[in-house]
């Protein structure tokens, strides 16, 4: 059975697939219009809050080893209210990015195939992707990891020959440190919350720990791989498109694209094309594995009705997978899903804040309980993370704040239905 698991390398795989999408395919210029050459350090300040987080959650996958990621650790610290709010909005998160993410694909598609674009086609292709991926789901681990591994292998490629050959075209001219003109007070605010949904997806690493090989030793390294390894590809890939187009990066639509026609002619903007599709297709795939995972977790403790923890014979979750994927079809067919992934950075700090929280109370709470990657500097790196990310969390606009995280206030009468029907029995 533990052949069928996901390797410590799997899981660094699958970390990559989860968070390297459309994100970093169409941010660099929208930073770049906020902050010019100052975008890099507008990653790079995400870059280390992301990482702070993502340290938390390493010390806390490595005292659990259940599915659920923040989910578990909410509840286990907070108690099942907690919890299951916790686990209501990043269930519900994850099904409609993962709607969002299909119904990108399409769209992605539709700019090298034009059939693509017709209504009926692409509805067409939306329901085939994601029922396939949820059936190979329900094949078993096996199939989902494999295809996983390839997948992702292939979205790097591509990114890795626009920086290598990119970085020889770089002209130093472009990085000057200058604003540019008309900034609005706040805008390093607005351009760090912007970017910082390139960097959303670590949270998921830990949801799916039962179907990984030793969870409490490989996934904190696990997750501290994965944020090292994407934190430098955004760095990289923001120097080389500033280097390559300059001033004009603002004004383009497709800057990584842009940029690798600029060197490299069309051949290079028909591979950055295929590999943003290769990189959308791997999100759906991370997405169709770790989306299911957060429902099961949930059912497992009796806050969702029992059949949601039913496995067939090839060991899978096969009527969480099964209402995922349903509810995934319906919303992205809807085509009400694009506010919804507007603000999704907004709803993820549904799970960000309770688990760096988390960290703070179980160090006081058992002191000797001790993790297998234990985070230096006490209590440092969970208490700046909590500020900066209320601090971040402020930088956007109020209707996006109340429609994030409405979904709280939407989540308390079914907990309370759960709780009286099953969590009580």
């Amino acid at each position: 059975m533990a052949k069928n698991k996901f390797g410590f390398w799997s899981i660094v795989l699958l970390g990559i697939n989860a968070i390297i999408g459309s994100g970093i395919f169409l941010l660099p210029n929208k930073v770049y219009e906020l902050m010019g050459t100052l975008s890099l350090a507008v990653i790079f300040f995400d870059m280390l809050l992301a990482i702070g987080m993502a340290l938390c959650f390493a010390e806390l996958s490595g005292l659990f080893n259940k599915n659920g990621g923040p989910y578990v650790y909410a509840r286990a610290v907070f108690g099942n209210f907690v919890g299951f709010e916790v686990g209501f909005m990043k269930a519900a998160v994850s099904i409609i990015a993962w709607a969002a993410m299909a119904n990108g694909f399409a769209t992605a598609l539709s700019a090298v195939w034009a059939p693509a674009a017709v209504p009926c086609v692409m509805q067409t292709i939306i329901v085939v992707l994601l029922a396939v991926l949820g059936i190979l789901n329900i094949l078993g681990v096996q199939f989902s990891k494999l295809l996983n591994n390839i997948v992702t292998v292939g979205k790097l490629l591509p990114l890795i020959f626009f920086i290598v050959i990119g970085a020889l075209f770089i002209d130093g001219g472009n990085f000057t440190m200058t604003l540019p003109e008309n900034v609005e007070t706040g805008s390093f605010g607005a351009a760090a919350l912007l970017i910082f949904y390139a960097f959303t997806g670590f949270e998921s690493i830990a949801t799916a720990a039962e179907d990984m090989d030793n969870p409490q030793k490989n996934l904190p390294r696990a997750i501290l791989m994965v944020m090292l390894i994407v934190s430098a590809f955004y760095l990289f890939i923001q120097t080389v498109s500033i280097g390559v187009l300059g001033a004009s990066l603002a004004s383009t639509k497709t800057p990584i694209a842009a940029a690798a026609g600029t060197f490299m002619g069309s051949a290079g903007a028909i591979l950055v094309t295929v590999g943003t599709l290769i990189s959308i297709g791997g999100i759906n795939i991370a997405s169709s594995f770790l989306t299911p995972r957060t429902v099961i977790a949930i059912a497992d403790d009796h806050m969702l009705p029992p059949v949601f923890s039913r496995y067939n014979r090839f060991g899978t979750p096969y009527v969480a997978i099964a209402f995922s994927t349903i509810l995934a079809i319906v919303i992205a067919l809807s085509g009400s899903f694009t506010q919804l992934a507007a603000i999704s950075v907004v709803s993820r700090f549904t799970q960000y804040l309770p688990s760096c929280l988390a960290v703070i109370v179980l160090r006081n709470r058992q002191p000797d309980r001790i993790s297998s990657m234990r985070l230096p500097l006490g209590l440092f790196i969970p208490l700046i993370s909590v500020i900066v990310s209320v601090w971040l969390l402020v930088q956007s606009d109020m209707q996006k704040i109340i429609i994030g995280l409405g979904g709280l206030l939407i989540g308390v009468p079914f907990y309370f239905i759960m709780k009286k029907q099953y969590l009580n029995k």
